[in-house]
């Protein structure tokens, strides 16, 4: 059997409408870069860059975890990870995908990628955080940040999307809630640009992760999550994220090792505690540690906007180690250009 390789573009492939063959890519890429707008502009450099000679395409991670960087990933391991993304959700030559996410980053790369290889109809519209509006079609899958699943909820009630993938910030419990009630495929995936997107997937409303194919997981000394991805990378991609594994095959997610808080001896996982406060407090926040004299580091809940009066039966969800000894109210959270909220530089 032939190998699929990056050079290939599947006979269904379509773009807006339209069938696409490799010689017109290049037509195509250079209209948008010369009329388009500057979501087209990027589409047209990275059909440009998917298209030459080289091997590799380099990409800026998002900054989440440290500073921006750039990084090699090799065109073949895209095309391995779209493959295995399309055996995990059952996608099939003809399905129809609506693709609004930045394609100067990973996730909206790889939706190409996996419209060329896999043969998919595709409709891609400026990455906006309402991207179903004015948007009458249906379509069998998409990909989205949590805000702009929010902002679909309607559209979404009346199944406009049938399969819906959400990536890129945690979804939080009272999005979930909103979302379960949804009569369509919803799926929290769990990835990153050296994992080339997503490596794993849950239905909303379930705890664990499952890994998508030729994925094998394990946890270091820290119980941080560890990934070999044949396909992939030829080295174990060790991250921070402390999970409970729950198998070879699935894991809970648990906080980031960077962000726990030793309070007084007591480790606290701030993501943990945010979870539970996720359907009570009406603005965006986070919990951090911050220096104390007496326990190294005291819990402090950080607010965005204006002071406001939380009263103090909200943290009754939360056990006497994880209640904030403070709260501190920030104008204006500074956040990753995938907007997740950066929580060291919004303190400063």
């Amino acid at each position: 059997m032939r190998k699929i390789t990056y050079k290939n573009i599947h006979n269904r492939f379509k773009l807006n409408g339209y069938h696409i063959s490799h010689e017109e890519i290049f037509y195509v890429a250079y209209c948008f870069i010369k009329e388009g707008e500057p979501f087209e502009q990027y589409v047209g450099n990275f059909l440009l860059d998917w298209f030459d000679e080289k091997s590799y395409i380099e990409m800026n991670t998002s900054g989440t975890t440290g500073t921006p960087k750039i990084i090699r990933i090799e065109k073949q391991a895209m095309v391995d990870s779209a493959l295995a993304t399309g055996d995990f959700f059952g996608l099939v030559p003809g399905n129809t995908v609506l693709h609004c996410l930045p394609t100067n980053y990973v996730a909206g790369k790889m939706m190409f990628v996996r419209s060329f290889i896999l043969g998919l109809e595709m409709k891609f519209v400026d990455p906006t955080s309402h991207p179903l509006e004015n948007i009458d079609e249906e379509f069998d899958f998409c990909a989205m940040v949590p805000l702009q699943a929010k902002n679909s909820l309607e559209n979404l009630k009346n199944k406009q999307i049938k399969k819906l993938i959400i990536g890129g910030v945690k979804v939080h419990k009272a999005l979930e809630q909103e979302l379960v009630k949804l009569p369509i495929e919803i799926y929290e995936t769990y990835g990153m640009t050296e994992t080339i997107t997503h490596i794993a997937a849950k239905r909303i409303g379930e705890e664990a992760f499952t890994v998508l194919p030729n994925v094998k997981i394990s946890v270091d000394s820290r119980q941080c999550l560890v990934i070999k991805a044949k396909n992939i990378s030829d080295h174990k991609i060790v991250t921070n994220d402390i999970v409970n594994l729950v198998s070879d095959t699935q894991f809970i997610w648990e906080g980031r090792i960077d962000n726990v808080i030793n309070s007084g001896g007591i480790k606290l996982m701030p993501e943990q505690i945010e979870e539970k406060l996720s359907t009570l407090i009406p603005r965006r926040y986070f919990v951090c540690g911050k220096p104390d004299a007496v326990l190294g580091e005291k819990l402090v809940l950080y607010v965005e906007g204006e002071p406001i009066k939380i009263e103090e039966s909200v943290f009754s969800v939360l056990n006497k180690y994880e209640k904030p000894k403070e709260i501190i109210f920030i104008p204006k959270f500074k956040e990753t250009a995938t907007g997740k909220i950066m929580r060291k530089e919004s303190l400063l």
